[in-house]
């Protein structure tokens, strides 16, 4: 069965320590527009994988009508009670639920969604749950956002595959994302080369911190044009994208605001940050102040010195 057509949905290394809220200066916020990226929702799937992997779904409770619009929040808990959860994988930045049945529920934290569980028992009040499903374990696991940007989608096979192709190039981590695979990417492109890390389709996970990380982990700057990128500035793109998100990863993530793990606790990676959100701060490689522009509408942290036109 299928209630949408077309959709088919159902129903630093080696850095020294940072302090835990960055700087931004006396310009905007290092805050504004901040989102779980890669490592944030990697880490949310190893933690919840757990709790969820095996289980039915006893009971499901959408409590938001933004969550999974246009269909009817009631009509997706209907359809997901009953289902059991084969397993739970991560596409960019989305969650995958796979149901035993085929089904895949795909959840979009966006900017301020997370999950929370309780291994045993019920989760505490919180006035910003939108949604929440009983497991046979006696587990329960809840659906939190602050600003309902979130959305869960539950997609029939058939039509699973095409959303995700449409909306996202290749996991920067697995290992047919080579050098060569990226510089074919960037061929012909004019965008800056921070434009091109922010797109999804051409590379799945990246965000606002990590593409400003790995720009200087690369000394390439933002500005420059994507597709005029030379062999070795390629390679080293490579390699500090992946290190970038790799140390993201090794640290849970990034708290700056909203960003929490499912049982509650905070991440480590701000306290690495080697350009975002350090406006005036010092370069740790050079000593020169961090300076920000704004390029592709995001605010972009850079160190000029290292990271010259």
């Amino acid at each position: 069965m299928e209630v949408r057509q077309g959709y088919g949905r159902w129903g630093r290394a080696g850095g020294r320590a940072r302090r835990r809220q960055p700087s931004g200066g006396d310009g905007p916020s290092p805050y504004d527009g901040a989102v779980p990226e890669l490592p944030e929702v990697e880490t949310v799937r190893r933690q919840i994988a757990p709790v969820l992997e095996g289980a039915t779904i006893l009971r499901a409770e959408i409590l938001d009508v933004r969550l999974t619009r246009p269909v009817e929040p009631e009509f997706v808990a209907d359809s997901l009670v009953g289902e059991r959860i084969a397993t739970v994988e991560r596409r960019g930045k989305y969650l995958l639920w796979r149901m035993a049945s085929g089904r895949t529920l795909v959840v979009h934290l966006r900017m301020t969604g997370s999950l929370r569980h309780a291994p045993a028992g019920s989760l505490p009040a919180d006035a910003y749950r939108r949604a929440r499903v009983v497991l046979d374990t006696g587990a329960e696991v809840g659906y939190r956002d602050v600003r309902r940007f979130g959305t869960w989608e539950l997609l029939d096979e058939g039509h699973l595959r095409p959303y995700l192709a449409s909306r996202l190039g290749p996991e920067p981590l697995a290992p047919s994302f080579t050098a060569a695979r990226l510089g074919r990417l960037l061929e012909g492109r004019r965008a800056p080369v921070k434009a091109f890390l922010l797109d999804q389709r051409r590379i799945a996970g990246v965000g606002n911190i990590y593409a400003d990380e790995a720009l200087w982990r690369a000394r390439i700057h933002p500005r420059r044009v994507a597709g005029e990128l030379g062999l070795d500035e390629v390679a080293r793109l490579h390699r500090a994208v992946r290190a970038a998100l790799r140390r993201g990863v090794e640290l849970q993530g990034s708290t700056l605001r909203d960003y929490a793990t499912p049982d509650g606790s905070s991440g480590g990676m701000q306290r690495e940050f080697h350009v975002y959100g350090r406006l005036g701060e010092p370069c740790d490689r050079c000593g020169r102040p961090i300076e920000r522009i704004v390029v592709a509408g995001r605010g972009t942290w850079f160190c000029p010195h290292c990271q010259a036109p």
